[in-house]
């Protein structure tokens, strides 16, 4: 096989140190009282988090359709799998695939455009642990900081809406078009009483999926984060 040129090899050096200055490190830390299996996919997987406890996830750059959640209630064997209360990724310590209603969301997108990343939380999926997702460090070029969603909301959960664990989104309870945004309802729906509810108590969050103006964030290319549970 032939050896590459100095020449030959600049672009490649380049594409790379591109790609590692806009990468992404999240710090998924756990101050609730109690264990949670913090979840993230694509980038990540799982792990579990006694109280204090902190993992740190390197997220390439170009990362869309992030995820990371809090999961509780699990019980896991030696060779991971099992189950849990909320968030559950179909049985997998390691996630590769979204958690199960209902969960609080930090999502994610990087370098989406003009070189920003787009991050919000999110309670389309309904609740079950407090969080804040916020840029690490001083947080410079983010207009709005990050989004907080410190309450726990469970207790004032509408009964029709509440699950062992968490409180659901009325989507996933319903699951009518009015509520999840779809079909008759995909372009022109709006507020309900019940994502009122989940506004009022966390009103950086989506509460149902056209929330955009209020619940949408943005930080440069490049920013690390800091999702914290419980904070």
């Amino acid at each position: 096989m032939a050896s590459l040129s100095t020449s030959s090899m600049l672009p490649v050096l380049l594409l790379l140190l591109v790609a590692a200055a806009d990468a992404a490190t999240f710090t998924v830390t756990n101050k609730c009282q109690y264990t949670v299996w913090a979840a993230a996919v694509p980038a990540g997987g799982g792990r579990k988090l006694d109280p204090g406890q902190s993992w740190n996830i390197n997220v390439p750059a170009g990362t869309t359709g992030g995820r990371v959640w809090a999961r509780t209630g699990c019980n896991f064997d030696g060779s991971g799998n099992g189950r849990c209360q909320t968030g559950d990724c179909g049985g997998k310590l390691q996630c590769t695939q979204y958690g199960q209603a209902p969960n609080t969301l930090a999502e994610f997108g990087l370098n989406k455009f003009n070189n920003l990343d787009f991050f919000d939380i999110s309670l389309i999926d309904g609740f079950n642990v407090p969080m804040n997702f916020l840029p690490a460090g001083s947080g410079a070029g983010c207009p709005k900081g990050g989004p907080r969603c410190p309450k726990v909301i469970t207790p004032q959960c509408p009964n029709e809406l509440k699950a062992t664990g968490g409180c659901n989104n009325a989507c996933t309870v319903f699951k009518q078009d009015k509520y999840c945004c779809t079909g008759s309802a995909a372009d022109n729906c709006g507020p309900t009483n019940y994502s009122r509810f989940f506004k009022g108590q966390c009103s950086d969050a989506y509460s149902y999926p056209k929330d955009d103006a209020t619940s949408t964030y943005t930080c440069p290319g490049g920013t690390n984060y800091q999702v914290i549970f419980c904070p």
